[in-house]
């Protein structure tokens, strides 16, 4: 067996690295920003390089995907905002009164840009404000203002032409992109399930919701962006093939998914032990042909095609391994029955992922050399355009909220550092855009890194400055810190900030005198931005998420209800998974995704504005597992054999019945205890058949064995019901539940 060469683990390592987004904005970000720069220091940068490196940074780094023409569109509407921010900024900056209305406009504009866009809006709101109160924070005359506006207009042509340079030898097609979405958010899902000795299992749990939730949105998206593109005069004939792909990942999820859920009931059996080491390597596999899937339906390479074969063949054997292992190392029981069933469907999905994915690629007849190495795969994760996009004419009130309190605080901070005269004032009321959110658990939790942040990269470049660095040193680390910028920016916030403040103070001050008073300054500044930014977060018009909870729970409860009576009615009837069922569980998911969402912005609101939070968590979590037996039931959906027990029918009834009991009293904040009381009894003494006494002649011993597997998802949903009911009871019961 050769081993790789270390040069071509390189050029793996490499190849890897160039298809994430990080890379390569890195790379733009750093090419958008010190062009200029050193194009400046040489004299022949006829504008203000300040605003030329910030605007040509900006637009460099947009992650932005779809069709060439809107995307273009995008990124010179972008920069035409920019420059208008640099023109009005310079133009305000005359008059005190101009300044403020000026910021004001700024920030209801920076709130319009976030309801357009989550993904583009807000990098856009910020980096306009900031170019707008680096134009404000000196007197400017028209000419001035003219002359910076067309300096900012020509860093953001010089970062549109960084980006369209890319085109042509990196093509992205909008819907092969959506599809390699989905397939990345399977993995990641994977991944998150795999147990960790260094993770305790409450955190993995957590780990698999959020990845469960994430994947549904992304699914959701993909779906969208498909069905646009079918909705066209003269829809690709690829369309139908990419659906394919797309519903071949979605399926492996469920599956997976499922497994999962099996597999937890052995975790707490001594079994456990000597199965996990053939568990690993299942869930390894599973991840990496997932992301490889990915990969080549993006890269449309024959030599991907070619690894994805060799994957999928792997993952074949290792989960027949692990049904032999299952099998031999744990008892003859119908819950060992049905974990082996859903590795059979898993195993058996695959020549249908691997036809769907040979389908999308019009090369997959060629041979190509590939590495039989397969390393782990880590791949680029982005969203399409058309899927970023919001259009809607209705704005979120809370969104609405947060940009006059917005408005009206960095206002303030003009007015502060205007009025004062400070030279670099305009860092207060910036820190107030970078850590002000809609809502004040966001900006409670984001407050602190930011302002670590901005505080560590203050002193850091003002260090820098003080030792009077060689030019070239200077400009060595400059293009340092904004490549790293760049590259941390999706990955982790918190220490990007850092390096950004760094370039933007390099950028600012390294022509100026360097004192412990402009320090002391800026550090005041930023420090005055963030307690402002928690003051305005906490008492004017604050947004609490306890308020906006209730009606998000109780739309999930109601989500499941419809699911759950979908699924019943399939079974007693003997229909399928059909069309209609899986419409019903991406709202149940969609749902549960939203009321986790909303819990964890509640986590940090301050204490008063968290009383009943654990109850609402139990409430949320057992209606998140009730989805998942839910689902798990789905695989057990046989077309033509129809289990037509009357306890079916009751049992759907009565769950709807507790579903809605939930929803009301949730969305009203009144639950009857009584109508609980009566419901939980009911369920407590509820009991299903046995298919060995069923008043139908069962077939074969499969059928038994499928219908035992129904009734075991019954109730388990019986269970979290009852367990839900009780959560709910302690609600009513609560001292202070009349006062809410």
């Amino acid at each position: 067996m050769t081993l790789a060469s270390p040069w071509n683990r390189l050029n793996r390592l490499f190849e890897d690295q160039s298809l994430q987004p990080d890379l390569g904005r890195a790379i733009r970000a750093t090419l958008g920003y010190m062009v200029p720069l050193l194009l400046a220091a040489s004299g022949r940068l006829p504008w203000e390089a300040t605003f030329v490196a910030l605007v040509a940074q900006n637009i460099a780094m947009v992650d932005v995907r779809g069709a060439y023409a809107v995307r273009l569109g995008l990124l010179l509407a972008m920069t035409t905002v920019l420059a208008g921010a640099v023109l009005l900024g310079t133009l305000a900056s005359v008059h005190l009164l101009t300044a403020v209305l000026g910021m004001g406009l700024m920030a209801l504009a920076g709130g319009l840009w976030r309801h357009l866009s989550s993904d583009y809006g807000i990098p856009l709101a910020t980096a306009s404000i900031l170019v707008y109160l680096l134009g404000a924070s000196a007197p400017a005359t028209s000419g001035v203002a003219v002359q910076h506006a067309i300096a900012a207009l020509a860093g953001g042509l010089w970062g549109v032409t960084l980006q369209v340079m890319n085109w042509p030898f990196r093509p992205q097609h909008p819907l092969r992109r959506a599809v390699a979405d989905s397939w990345l958010a399977v993995a990641d899902l994977f991944e998150a399930m795999a147990p960790n000795e260094e993770i305790p299992e409450s955190q993995r749990l957590q780990n698999v919701a959020e990845r469960e939730a994430a994947l549904r949105t992304i699914l959701d998206k993909s779906y969208a962006v498909l069905a646009t593109a079918g909705a066209a005069a003269r829809p690709s004939a690829m369309l139908p093939r990419l659906e394919r792909l797309n519903l071949a990942a979605a399926r492996l999820a469920t599956r997976v998914v499922a497994f999962n859920t099996a597999f937890e009931t052995l975790m707490t059996q001594p079994e456990f032990a000597g199965l996990l080491p053939s568990f690993l390597p299942s869930l390894t596999s599973l991840t990496n042909t997932s992301r490889t899937m990915a990969l080549a339906v993006v890269s449309r390479q024959p030599e991907h095609l070619a690894t994805a074969d060799v994957r999928l063949l792997r993952l074949s054997a290792l989960l027949r391994v692990l049904q032999t292992r299952v099998t031999a190392q744990t008892p003859a029981t119908p819950a060992r029955g049905q974990l082996l069933e859903i590795l059979r469907q898993i195993d058996r999905h695959l020549p249908e992922v691997r036809e769907a994915l040979r389908a999308t690629i019009t090369r997959a007849g060629e041979r190509a050399a590939f590495s039989l190495e397969l390393l782990d795969v880590h791949t680029w994760s982005l969203r399409p355009l058309a899927s970023a996009l919001n259009l809607r004419a209705r704005v979120d009130p809370a969104l609405v909220r947060f940009s006059i309190r917005l408005a009206v605080f960095t206002m303030l901070g003009v007015v502060i550092f205007k009025a004062i005269g400070l030279p670099h004032g305009y860092w207060l009321p910036f820190t107030m855009v970078v850590v002000l959110q809609p809502d004040y658990g966001s900006t409670r939790q984001r407050a602190a890194q930011r302002v670590a942040g901005t505080l560590a990269g203050s002193i850091v470049a003002s260090l820098l400055l003080w030792l009077h660095l060689p030019f070239t040193l200077l400009t060595l680390a400059t293009a340092v810190t904004i490549f790293i910028f760049g590259f941390l920016v999706k990955r982790n916030y918190g220490r990007a900030v850092f390096f950004v403040t760094l370039f933007i103070v390099l950028l600012t001050e390294a022509n100026g005198p360097v004192t412990v008073a402009f320090t002391g300054e800026r550090l005041g500044s930023t420090l005055a931005g963030g307690a402002i930014s928690m003051l305005a977060a906490l008492f004017f018009w604050p947004v609490w998420e306890r308020e906006r909870f209730p009606p998000v729970l109780a739309q999930a409860l109601r989500s499941n209800r419809d699911y759950l009576r979908l699924l019943a009615a399939r079974v007693a009837s003997g229909g399928g998974y059909d069309a209609e069922g899986i419409a019903a569980k991406r709202r149940a998911e969609a749902a549960n995704s939203a009321v986790f969402s909303s819990l964890q912005r509640m986590i940090g609101d301050p204490k008063n504005q968290r009383e009943g939070i654990e109850r609402a968590a139990a409430l949320a979590n057992g209606n998140q597992r009730l989805t998942r037996a839910l689902t798990v039931m789905t695989l057990h959906l046989t077309p033509g054999r129809p289990l037509a027990w009357p306890e079916i029918a009751r049992f759907s009834e009565l769950a709807s019945d507790t579903l809605d009991a939930l929803a009301e009293g949730t969305a009203t904040g009144t639950a009857n205890g009584e109508r609980l009381d009566a419901l939980l009894r009911t369920l407590e003494e509820f009991r299903f058949p046995t298919p060995s006494s069923a008043p139908f002649a069962i077939s074969n011993e499969s059928d038994a064995q499928r219908d035992h597997w129904v009734f075991t998802q019954l109730s388990r949903a019986a269970t979290e019901l009852s367990a839900m009911l009780l959560a709910a009871k302690s609600e009513a019961e609560a001292p202070d539940n009349g006062a809410r």
